[in-house]
């Protein structure tokens, strides 16, 4: 049985005019996808938009009709950075209908694992604003979905994309069927994920941040997987896995966001891909989907999506860019990982 890979053609109709997240962040992914032969070997589901319970089961309705409305008269700016157009709406109710319809054939094994080739991006997403790019958060609605639609009471989200996931975080900060792991270059847009931020109330400790500084590259991302994401997740014990993944921290992508000022490679992102692999095939089955969130140069992109849908099909993986050149010193995580270790006793007693 092969991986479900999720993609319409109408994720391109959301304008976002001269900006880094574009349309061509998706047609080279397909382009290259194509070019090695790989296209045609996964399976495209057909799915739909998702239905309006399910995106009012996250986000604030009136957030939703004035951004529904206002994509219907062509469209404008969420805040300075997040435009949208006519079809952006469509657009982003599809992506999170596929996180909706790939959640739903993983768990149902109709699929070992699916890869959501989607935009715009979601994860800034807020229960009523949307910000950082995105309008829906399409993770959220889909582990929603698995906890309220079809009774999971433990689902794990990873998020490695280079800027902290604020509005997955907000959406669940006090829900502990939820726990939400984030590496993110801190401090850094959109300002949140600082190591205290754990959680709220029956949330509390299910929050895991890891904020780290600039210049951390394919070592320092190995061993916060390894020592914080890893037993973090193995105590939590997850029915489900699902994954943010933002592919911003690789070392070309400062070219196109100045903030960004993290060295990882494809082969560093393979690495955290075959660790949250072997994870959900250790916790849960192998039960795990992953969304597309950030990365904004094409061919890192286009190299970091193909080497992660080889990583599902244990396949081997090239690198097209080799290593970070930039040769600023990598600072070390051990500090940090001490301190995340100890805000959230990991390593000792289980939490449930």
């Amino acid at each position: 049985m092969t991986i479900a890979l999720y993609y319409d053609a109408l994720f391109l109709e959301h304008d976002t005019g001269a900006h880094p997240e574009k349309a061509i962040r998706l047609t080279a992914c397909v382009d290259r996808l194509a070019e090695v032969g790989l296209w045609d070997q996964v399976e495209h589901p057909n799915f739909a938009p998702a239905p309006w319970e399910a995106l009012t089961a996250c986000h604030d309705e009136h957030y939703l009709r004035f951004l529904q409305q206002t994509a219907r008269r062509g469209g404008g700016y969420l805040t300075p950075d997040t435009p949208f157009g006519r079809h952006s709406f469509d657009a982003a109710r599809l992506a999170s209908g596929a996180a909706i319809q790939a959640v739903e054939a993983v768990l149902d094994g109709k699929f070992p694992q699916a890869f959501i080739l989607s935009r715009p991006p979601g994860h800034h997403a807020t229960h009523n604003q949307g910000m950082g790019f995105c309008l829906i958060n399409h993770a959220a609605v889909a582990v929603r979905h698995l906890v309220h639609g079809r009774g999971l009471e433990r689902v794990l989200i990873v998020d490695f994309d280079v800027h902290h996931g604020n509005g997955t975080q907000d959406i669940f900060y006090e829900d502990p069927a939820v726990l939400y792991i984030s590496t993110h270059q801190y401090p850094a847009y959109p300002a949140t994920g600082s190591l205290r931020e754990v959680g709220r109330g029956a949330g509390a400790g299910f929050t895991v941040n890891v904020p780290l500084p600039a210049a951390v590259g394919d070592a320092g991302y190995a061993r916060i997987y390894e020592q914080v994401v890893a037993p973090a997740a193995r105590r939590f014990r997850p029915q489900f896995c699902f994954i943010s993944a933002g592919y911003d921290a690789h070392w070309t992508d400062h070219r196109y966001l100045s903030s960004i000022r993290m060295q990882v490679s494809v082969a560093g992102f393979t690495a955290i891909v075959r660790q949250l692999r072997d994870l959900a095939e250790e916790l849960c089955a192998g039960r795990v989907v992953f969304l597309l969130e950030g990365g904004y140069d094409p061919t890192a992109l286009s190299g970091s999506v193909l080497a992660t849908l080889n990583v599902l099909l244990h396949r081997p993986v090239e690198d097209p860019l080799g290593p970070s050149p930039h040769g600023w010193p990598e600072p070390d995580v051990g500090p940090l990982i001490a301190n995340v270790r100890e805000i959230h006793d990991l390593g000792t007693h289980s939490r449930r």
